[in-house]
């Protein structure tokens, strides 16, 4: 069976989470529906550069960089390659992403009134970005993915696969009532209660924990604080589609 240490880190922590403003992170821990995690892990298979954002009315964007090297625009003109129309404080032309030997750099050498700032700090010239960085142009946030980091697994052999292959049916239901949140694409706030998960697949609270229990294991989150882990469980279903948006409807 192969299971997912990466579900122990496939959302940032709460406590290192940077400093944002604005319209927010896009990648916060929750922030995206079923349908939204869904594209993401869609673009992240490709295995290229990534940004992630939202525009002016909350919907996601996603905006491969490509694997070629190059320059990559952003600013509120309509000719910048990432056009951030919605943004009165971005400028035109705002910034550059540049492209060198696979890395990839935000650079903004005086071109912006308001400045660009990486995981909280202001960016002068250029600056290297690693997976997971934040950037902040006017009021909106744009995460970027380097391609390297996946969410999901690796390739496995034939055969094998990357959900466990022996959920019951109760463990099953007791996911999909977990998720029950993500239903209509909804944005995720927190996942059901024990009570809650009880009181739809007909249990007992203390056997929808023995249940939890199993699954925590089975994801590889037992070793988690214990007011992570529901959270994770709940990420994990969705992202290894354990649990797809039908079974929540």
């Amino acid at each position: 069976m192969t299971t997912h240490p990466r579900c122990r880190s496939a959302l940032p922590s709460d406590p290192e989470e940077p400093d944002l403003t604005g319209s927010g992170d896009p990648l916060g821990p929750h922030s995206l529906s079923a349908s939204e995690l869904k594209r993401l892990l869609a673009v992240e298979r490709s295995g290229q550069p990534l940004l992630v954002l939202r525009d002016g009315e909350g919907a996601l964007l996603l905006f491969p960089l490509g694997q070629d090297s190059g320059v990559r625009t952003l600013g509120r003109r309509s000719e910048a390659d990432l056009s951030i129309l919605w943004d009165p404080e971005v400028s035109g032309l705002h910034a550059e992403l540049r492209s060198a030997g696979g890395e990839w750099a935000i650079v903004d050498d005086g071109l912006s009134r308001n400045g660009t700032f990486v995981n909280g700090e202001r960016a002068s010239g250029r600056r290297r970005l690693r997976e997971g960085d934040r950037i902040r142009i006017g009021q909106t946030v744009i995460a970027f993915k380097d391609g390297a980091a996946p969410l999901v697994e690796e390739t496995v052999a034939t055969g094998e696969t990357a959900i466990p292959p022996t959920l019951t049916d109760t463990q099953r239901r007791v996911l999909v009532a977990l998720c029950r949140p993500y239903r209509a694409g909804e944005t995720f706030t927190k996942p059901a209660s024990n009570q809650e998960i009880a009181a739809e697949v007909f249990l007992s609270v203390e056997a929808v924990k023995m249940h939890l229990r199993t699954l925590f294991a089975k994801f590889e989150l037992s070793e988690l604080p214990q007011n992570e882990k529901r959270l994770r469980l709940a990420d994990c279903a969705l992202r290894f589609g354990a649990i797809s948006e039908r079974d929540l409807a």
